[in-house]
């Protein structure tokens, strides 16, 4: 059975995240989405940790269920921030575990390098190196991916703090890590220009900051399993047999696809940059450099090349943002939730209409049918994300800018990933 996983989100503790973020809300809008795997997100912190265990039953297998049983399985997000080799290193690792009692041995040890109650991504000053070790020690079932590999602030390879290898960052805890997060700036065919990634698996989640569908599941990893286990969840992670594909949004939608300075107004392609020794024309201070950039920093091989026994990936805008481009209507106008509920009503939810309905009988136009097809076949352009500004889809002359969007108390919209 196929199974849209979204492993990397986060609950109403994590800073800069919805208040609204539940296990009910969680739930609610995966089953809408069309997501029907989750991590729970967050299980470090004592209040939401609390909410796992009396909302989410084990079901003997790693797989914890609601009272309507959909699965969640474990996961939690860490931050590490110290200095190896002169450098200041800012590293976040995703984490999952199979069962409470090795949730509890972790927080108890996380517990002696720091607090653990201010955030749902607490902070611990530990190489990522010393992290795997201690972690491995607690039980080898625990894995750990790191997170948005290349994002430039906090990440395995980013332009601000980052390592150019795994081995570089953790060392001789590096047949530890099996799998790396691509994230929203960078997609599997980036990574397939550097001959060091071939031996992970390319990992696709959202790192959601709320429970909205245009947020919740826009990045997924979808696994082919014959039993719903954690171990064959981990198993996949692993040996990448029972990743079926993974879905992407077009890495130009991403926040640091591109380089620029959100304040100064400038985004430059990486040879702009470059030829500007990555200073801003406007300020004079250096640049955020982007996804791109610094991946082609590290490139040993041609764009365009396909590694061997490599997974397959789509590129999918979420429907949110298809509606937006077609009528030029903000994401949250009760316009945009008239059409995009209409068709969740008739079609169960959104990944079911973007991967596989061809006849919508009627309920839409013709130009938005258009955009969905498209939008299945890759075909829309994404003016570049860069410095925290998420890329603009555009379909011929029509871009939909970002829009301010007030928080309403019965859909809650904060979102800083």
């Amino acid at each position: 059975m196929d199974y849209i996983s979204d492993l990397h989100i986060h609950s109403r503790f994590s800073r800069a995240c919805s208040k609204y973020l539940t296990i009910e809300s969680l739930e609610k809008w995966a089953r809408i989405k069309g997501v029907n795997l989750l991590g729970c997100g967050d299980f470090t912190h004592p209040e939401w940790i609390k909410e796992i265990k009396s909302n989410l039953t084990d079901n003997g297998k790693g797989i914890f269920l609601t009272k309507t049983n959909f699965p969640f399985i474990l996961s939690s997000e860490i931050s590490l921030i110290y200095t190896q080799d002169n450098k200041g290193r800012r590293v976040h690792l995703v984490l999952l575990a199979p069962s409470l009692d090795v949730v509890d041995k972790i927080t108890s040890f996380l517990l002696t390098l720091g607090r653990i109650d201010y955030d749902g991504r607490p902070i611990f000053k530990l190489s990522c190196r010393d992290m795997t070790k201690k972690l491995k020690e607690i039980s080898e079932e625990i894995e750990i991916i790191p997170a948005h590999i290349w994002t430039p602030w906090f990440s395995l390879f980013g332009s601000k703090s980052g390592f150019n290898t795994v081995d570089e960052a953790f060392g001789d805890q590096s047949h530890q890590i099996y799998a790396l997060e691509t994230g929203l700036s960078s997609d599997p065919e980036m990574n397939w220009t550097i001959s060091g990634l071939d031996k992970y698996q390319l990992v696709s989640f959202s790192d959601s900051h709320s429970y909205w569908p245009w947020r919740l599941g826009r990045e997924a990893t979808i696994l082919d399993l014959e039993e719903l286990s954690y171990q064959n969840i981990i198993k996949a992670l692993r040996t990448g047999k029972g990743i079926k594909m993974t879905i992407e949004v077009d890495p130009s939608y991403g926040k640091y696809h591109i380089d620029g300075h959100r304040n100064c107004g400038i985004e430059l392609e990486p040879s702009e940059s470059i030829k500007i020794n990555n200073i801003c024309p406007v300020c004079k201070k250096p640049l955020t450099i982007g996804v791109l950039q610094r991946v082609e920093s590290l490139a040993d091989l041609e764009v365009g090349r396909k590694k061997e026994n490599f997974i397959p990936f789509l590129r999918l805008l979420p429907l949110h943002e298809l509606i937006s481009l077609i009528y030029k209507w903000p994401l949250n106008s009760k316009k945009t939730w008239a059409i995009y509920d209409s068709l969740i009503e008739k079609f169960d939810n959104e990944y079911n209409i973007l991967l596989n309905i061809n006849d919508f009988q009627g309920l839409i136009d013709e130009d938005l049918i258009n955009a969905i097809i498209s939008n299945r076949k890759g075909e829309i352009k994404v003016k570049p994300g860069y410095d925290g500004v998420y890329g603009i889809p555009i379909l011929g002359d029509v871009e939909i800018k970002p829009n301010v969007i007030k928080e309403k108390k019965q859909k809650d919209l904060t979102d800083f990933s």
